[in-house]
């Protein structure tokens, strides 16, 4: 397991996401980081994120797969505006594509990188990996909210 603290740790060390949140602890707790122009994160599951024995519940594909891509956007927001702070990305679109049964009792490597970006959104495309397989694929639109909007700041 990566020592480093992740982005989510980095900048949103008391979130509650299911996905990615630090701070739950049934979530599933996703770790991303740079590597270069992508993101990466590791993962492993359990027998209860499975869908029937072996195979991974679609489900928890796509919440991998979105939290992952939504930080890899709020991430590269942040540097194109030189903040200093993370922005507060959700979701607008998003669309996954389930190429293959994703095996459950492999290492999961998630890989996102930035296909389009504006002031305010991203388009994020990623993959999900197992047995050196591209299982999952998803492109999605990020858009950072402001103050006012429900989710600002409370992931």
């Amino acid at each position: 397991m990566n020592q480093q603290k992740s982005i989510q740790e980095i900048y949103s060390p008391n979130g509650i996401c299911f996905g990615c949140g630090p701070k739950n602890e049934k979530g599933l707790r996703i770790r991303s980081f740079t590597d270069g122009d992508e993101f990466v994160a590791e993962w492993r599951a359990e027998p209860h994120h499975e869908a029937f024995a072996g195979v991974l519940n679609g489900g928890i594909i796509g919440a991998l797969l979105d939290c992952h891509s939504n930080w890899a956007a709020a991430y590269h927001l942040m540097k194109k505006a030189g903040a200093g702070h993370a922005a507060c990305t959700v979701t607008a679109d998003f669309h996954v594509k389930l190429l293959r049964p994703t095996p459950s009792d492999a290492l999961i490597t998630l890989r996102a990188r930035i296909v389009e970006s504006s002031e305010d959104r991203a388009v994020v495309e990623a993959e999900l990996i197992a047995n050196a397989n591209v299982c999952d694929t998803c492109r999605g639109t990020f858009v950072a909210v402001k103050e006012g909007h429900p989710a600002y700041h409370r992931w």
